[in-house]
């Protein structure tokens, strides 16, 4: 299971909506999709014809080291977001590194007897821009 398609969905529509560019962001990032999620992501804006390399990165892929924790396909999602929102982009946009971000954090909508009923599990996404621009009405 994984959120990868929901993520996909909640950025092109974004994109879509807003008028902007991925490149109008320093970074956008999802959480946590892992190494797996991130690739489908990935992938599908290529169908696209979208590039997001060096502008798109996963809360998971940036908390964890893949080659040297055994975190299979990624972390928890509300973990790995809120711990990387909170401190390395929320940091870094104090530090000037990023001025825009848009923050996707994803899940899956199940409960304790979910997995058990042999359906599917739907994934979900919302999206946050954060800006550290003031944007002045003309």
């Amino acid at each position: 299971m994984t959120s990868s398609p929901a993520a996909y969905d909640t950025l092109k529509c974004h994109f879509i909506d807003t008028g902007r560019a991925p490149d109008y962001y320093d970074l956008i990032v999802t959480g946590d999709l892992g190494k797996v999620g991130h690739s489908i992501v990935m992938d599908f804006f290529r169908d696209d014809d979208i590039e997001l390399d060096g502008i798109y990165n996963d809360c998971g892929l940036m908390m964890f080291d893949t080659d040297t924790q055994d975190v299979h396909a990624g972390g928890s999602g509300c973990g790995c977001s809120a711990g990387v929102l909170c401190g390395h982009i929320l940091n870094g946009m104090k530090s000037g590194q990023y001025k825009n971000v848009l923050f996707a954090a994803t899940g899956a909508l199940m409960s304790s007897t979910s997995s058990g009923q042999g359906e599917s599990i739907p994934g979900i996404c919302h999206a946050v821009a954060i800006s550290t621009e003031v944007e002045h009405d003309s």
